[in-house]
C-alpha cells in the first residue's frame, strides 16, 4: 500500500532547516560573528559556557537593529542584504537568506538587545520559534547588539547528546573567532568562558594580521611568515596573504581561506598548495596558510551549502593554478638559506657542563640519561659555581681605603673571621683538629683571596650553658699555653650567656628559602653602590647591598665575638680630633643647647678610655692611651671599612650604645660596629668625586669598589649570611622579573 504524502507541519520544516544550518554551537557562532562584521562593528565580545550549550553571548558595537524591526528579526527568509533573487550575483555581505536568527531560535532560547545611533535607549525582546514573544522593552544599552542563546538544541535531543563534549566544542568556536580576527585585523575579538577573567582569544583593533597570527598562534609561527599576493584582470581574481616557509612544519595543516571575506574550505585549493610543500617540509608534515581571495562577486556562487562553508566560482582551475605557481615561486626565493637544528651530544652522554642549562623546578646537575624535557622558559643559562676571570685580578688600590691611612693586620689575642664558630666545637673539651683550622695570616695581601671557614650556625646548633664565674676561657691543653703548635692564637671559647642569646636569635630568624638563594646566587652587576643585581635560578632579584652587609658584619661580630684579627691604622687617629668632625657634620643633630663642641668631644673621649679594655677584648677596637684610636676589628679578608664613616662611628659609639645592660650593650655595640663596615652610598660616590689632578684615578676608584662588591661582600654572602625573615617583607631583597612570567608577556607580543 502506497504511503500517504502529507505536508508537514511548519515547526517540523523550521526545526529540520534550523539542524542544517545550525550543526554545533560553532556554527551559530560563525553566522552571529558574520551579522557583526555586516553591522560594521569594530569590537567583537563571545562569552559562552558548557561549550555554547548552555549559553552563547555575542555583542558587538555595529549599527544595531531598528524598533521596528525586532518583531520579524528572528522570522526565516527576513534579511536587510538581498530583496530579489537577481542580488545574489553582486551580493558582497557575508548574510543574505535571513536564516541564521531563525535557525537558532528553533533550537534554543534567543534574547536580543539593540540600540541604534539615533535611538535615545535600547530594547530587549525574547523569542521561541522564530516568534517574538512579548513586545520589545526599553532598557539600557550601548549602541550595537548583543545576542544571548540559552540552552542551544534543548528541544533536540539526539543533536544535545551527540555534542556532550564542552570542552571540544569550545576548542570549535575558539577556531572560527581566531580565523575571523586573524582575517579582519582592524576590528577587536574577544573570546572567553562565562566566570573568566582573561580571554583565551584576545585581539586588538588597532594590530596588524601578523600580529594577530603571533597572538593566536604563537612566535614559532610568526617569524618564519612570507607575504604573499598576486591578481590577474583576465581572470577577476586578487590573493593576498601568508604562508609560512620550509623553516616550519606541523603535524597538521593549518589552512585558512577566506573568499570574498567568507571563511571556507576548498579542498582542491589546499591540496595544490601542499603538492607544492611536499618537495620541502618532511614527510607527513604541513604548513601554516592564510589566504584571502577576492573573486568578482558575479562569479561566485555562495549559495551552494547550508553552513556556506563552500563555494562555487568561475575559472576555478585556472585561479587555483595561479595560486599554486605563485607559492612555488615563494617558496623558492625564501629557500636560500635553511634553519637546521642539531644535536651535539649524543643522549646519555657525559657532559662536564651540565649544570649549566638545568631546570629551575631542580637545582641539582641533571642526572645521565634522563628523558626530561627542559623547555625555553625553564632554563637556567647561568651557574653559581662559575668563577669570573676577575675575581684575581684584585685592584691595587685597597678596595675601600681612601686618603693615606693606610691598614694592615696585626696578629692578636685571637684569630681572624675565616675559622671554625664557636658553637661548632665542644665547649671544653676541643679537639686537635679546630686547633689545625685556626691558622691567621700575619697581613691580608691584596694579591689573592682567602676562603672563609665558616660553617653555617644551622649546621651545628647553637649551645646554650648557663654563665659560669669565668666568661671567657682559653682552650685547654697540657702545657696551658696561649699558642698552638703551629704558633697561632688559640680560639676563645666564649660563655657569655648574652652572647649566645644574641647568636640563638639570629639562627631562629634565619630564612632558609633566602639562603638557598643567596649561596647559590649568580652575581649579575652594580645598579649603584647600595643596590646590585643578582639572578637566582630563572628569577632576577634586585638586592640591597647596604642592609645586607650591615647584617653580614653584625652577625659576624656577634658569631665571632672576640676573636677578631686587627686592623692597625698607619696614624693614630685622634678621638678628639673625630669627634670634633663629627660635631661639625649636621647629620650629628648638635645645636647649641647641647653646649659647646669641645666639651662634648672632651667628654667622648675620656668616656671612651673609660671603656678601652672591654673594646680591646671583645671587638679587637684599640684605643691608646692618649685617647687615639689606633686599630680596628678584622672583619672579614680583603675589605677595609670606609674611613670616611670613622668620626660618625665614634661620635656614635658614645651616645648611641646602651652600656648599661650587657646583652643589649654587645648588640647595639655591634650594630654600630657593622653600620660603619658596611657599604655606604655617601662614602662611595664621595670617592668618586676626585680632583681634577686625580681624574685619571677616578675609573680605578669606581672599579675598586664594584669589585670589592661582588668578589668580597657577595662572596661572603654566600657562605656567612643567615638572612633574616624581615628581609622577605622590608624590600631589602626584591623579585624583578621570572622567566617563565617574562615568556608569557613577549607571547602575546
Amino acid at each position: 500500500m502506497a504511503g500517504v504524502i502529507r505536508r508537514l507541519d511548519e515547526a517540523v520544516v523550521n526545526r529540520i532547516a534550523a539542524g542544517e544550518v545550525i550543526q554545533r554551537p560553532a556554527n551559530a557562532i560563525k553566522e552571529m560573528i558574520e551579522n557583526c562584521l555586516d553591522a560594521k562593528s569594530t569590537s567583537i565580545q563571545v562569552v559562552v559556557k558548557e561549550g555554547g550549550l548552555k549559553l552563547i553571548q555575542v555583542q558587538d558595537n555595529g549599527c544595531g537593529i531598528r524598533k521596528e524591526d525586532l518583531d520579524i528579526v528572528c522570522e526565516r527568509f527576513t534579511t536587510s542584504k538581498l530583496q530579489k533573487f537577481e542580488d545574489l550575483a553582486s551580493i558582497s555581505t557575508y548574510g543574505f537568506r535571513g536564516e541564521a536568527l531563525a535557525s537558532i531560535s528553533h533550537v534554543a532560547h534567543v534574547t536580543v538587545t539593540t540600540k541604534t545611533a539615533d535611538a535615545k535607549c535600547a530594547y530587549r525582546a525574547t523569542y521561541s520559534d522564530g516568534k517574538i514573544k512579548a513586545p520589545p522593552k526599553p532598557c539600557a544599552g550601548n549602541q550595537g547588539t548583543q545576542i544571548t542563546v540559552e540552552d542551544l538544541f534543548y528541544n533536540v535531543n539526539t543533536r544535545r547528546k551527540a555534542l556532550k563534549n564542552p570542552n571540544e566544542e569550545y576548542a570549535k568556536i575558539l577556531e572560527v573567532v581566531s580565523r575571523y580576527a586573524i582575517h579582519n585585523s582592524g576590528i577587536s575579538f574577544s573570546v572567553k568562558k562565562q566566570g573568566d577573567t582573561v580571554s583565551d582569544v584576545r585581539t586588538l583593533s588597532n594590530t596588524s594580521t601578523v600580529d594577530n597570527i603571533r597572538s593566536i598562534f604563537g612566535n614559532a609561527v610568526s617569524r618564519e611568515l612570507i607575504e604573499v599576493g598576486c591578481e590577474d584582470a583576465s581572470l577577476a581574481f586578487k590573493m593576498k596573504g601568508y604562508i609560512t616557509n620550509a623553516n616550519y612544519s606541523v603535524k597538521k595543516c593549518i589552512f585558512l581561506l577566506f573568499i570574498n571575506h567568507r571563511l571556507v574550505e576548498s579542498a582542491a585549493l589546499r591540496k595544490a598548495i601542499e603538492t607544492v610543500y611536499a618537495a620541502y617540509l618532511p614527510k607527513s608534515t604541513h604548513p601554516f596558510l592564510y589566504l584571502s581571495l577576492e573573486i568578482a562577486p558575479q562569479n561566485v556562487d555562495v549559495n551552494v551549502h547550508p553552513t556556506k562553508h563552500e563555494v562555487h566560482f568561475l575559472h576555478e582551475d585556472s585561479i587555483l593554478e595561479h595560486v599554486q605557481q605563485h607559492v612555488e615561486s615563494k617558496l623558492l626565493g625564501s629557500n636560500s638559506s635553511r634553519m637546521y637544528f642539531t644535536q651535539t651530544l649524543l643522549p646519555g652522554a657525559d657532559c662536564s657542563s651540565s649544570e649549566v642549562v638545568k631546570a629551575s623546578a631542580n637545582s641539582s646537575a641533571v642526572s645521565k640519561g634522563t628523558s626530561d624535557k627542559v623547555y625555553a622558559h625553564q632554563m637556567v643559562r647561568t651557574d653559581s659555581r662559575e668563577q669570573k676571570l676577575d675575581a684575581f685580578l684584585q685592584p691595587v688600590n685597597n678596595p675601600l681605603s681612601t686618603g693615606p691611612t693606610e691598614a694592615m693586620t696585626e696578629v692578636n689575642a685571637g684569630p681572624p673571621e675565616g675559622v671554625v664558630r664557636p658553637q661548632d666545637a665542644e665547649m671544653e673539651d676541643v679537639s686537635d683538629l679546630v686547633e689545625i683550622a685556626d691558622v691567621q695570616e700575619d697581613t691580608v695581601m691584596p694579591g689573592g683571596l682567602s676562603e672563609s671557614g665558616h660553617v653555617s650556625p644551622e649546621t651545628v646548633p647553637p649551645r646554650k650553658r648557663p654563665r659560669e664565674d669565668v666568661d671567657i676561657e682559653m682552650e685547654k691543653d697540657d702545657t696551658r699555653k696561649d699558642m698552638t703548635a703551629a704558633c697561632t692564637p688559640r680560639r676563645r671559647i666564649i660563655n657569655l650567656t648574652s652572647v649566645l642569646t644574641l647568636q640563638e636569635e639570629i639562627s631562629n630568624q634565619a630564612h632558609a628559602n633566602l639562603q638557598e638563594m643567596l649561596h647559590d646566587h649568580s652575581f649579575v652587576g652594580c645598579v649603584s653602590p647600595q643596590w646590585a643585581l643578582a639572578q637566582y635560578q630563572t628569577k632576577l632579584y634586585l638586592l640591597n647591598t647596604t642592609k645586607l652587609s650591615q647584617e653580614l658584619f653584625y652577625q659576624i661580630l656577634i658569631y665571632d665575638f672576640a676573636n677578631f684579627g686587627v686592623l692597625r691604622l698607619s696614624e693614630p687617629a685622634p678621638l678628639y680630633e673625630l669627634s670634633m668632625l663629627a660635631l661639625e657634620d649636621p647629620e650629628s643633630g648638635w645645636t647649641e643647647e647641647d653646649g659647646p663642641k669641645e666639651g662634648l668631644a672632651e667628654y667622648i673621649v675620656e668616656f671612651l678610655k673609660k671603656k678601652t679594655e672591654m673594646l680591646k677584648d671583645y671587638f679587637s677596637l684599640e684605643i691608646d692611651e692618649e685617647g687615639n684610636l689606633i686599630g680596628l676589628p678584622l672583619l672579614i679578608d680583603n675589605y677595609v671599612p670606609p674611613l670616611e664613616g670613622l668620626p660618625m662611628f665614634i661620635l656614635r659609639l658614645a651616645t648611641e650604645v646602651n652600656w648599661d645592660e650587657e646583652k643589649e650593650c654587645f648588640e647595639s655595640l655591634s650594630k654600630e660596629l657593622a653600620m660603619f663596615y658596611s657599604i655606604r652610598k655617601q662614602y662611595i660616590i664621595d670617592e668618586a668625586n676626585l680632583t681634577n689632578s686625580q681624574n685619571e684615578d677616578s675609573d680605578s676608584g669606581s672599579t675598586t669598589w664594584k669589585w670589592t662588591v661582588e668578589h668580597v661582600l657577595y662572596k661572603a654572602f654566600r657562605t656567612h649570611l643567615l638572612p633574616p625573615k624581615r628581609f622577605t617583607e622590608d624590600g631589602n631583597i626584591l623579585q624583578l622579573a621570572n622567566l617563565p612570567d617574562l615568556y608569557k608577556v613577549f607571547e602575546r607580543c
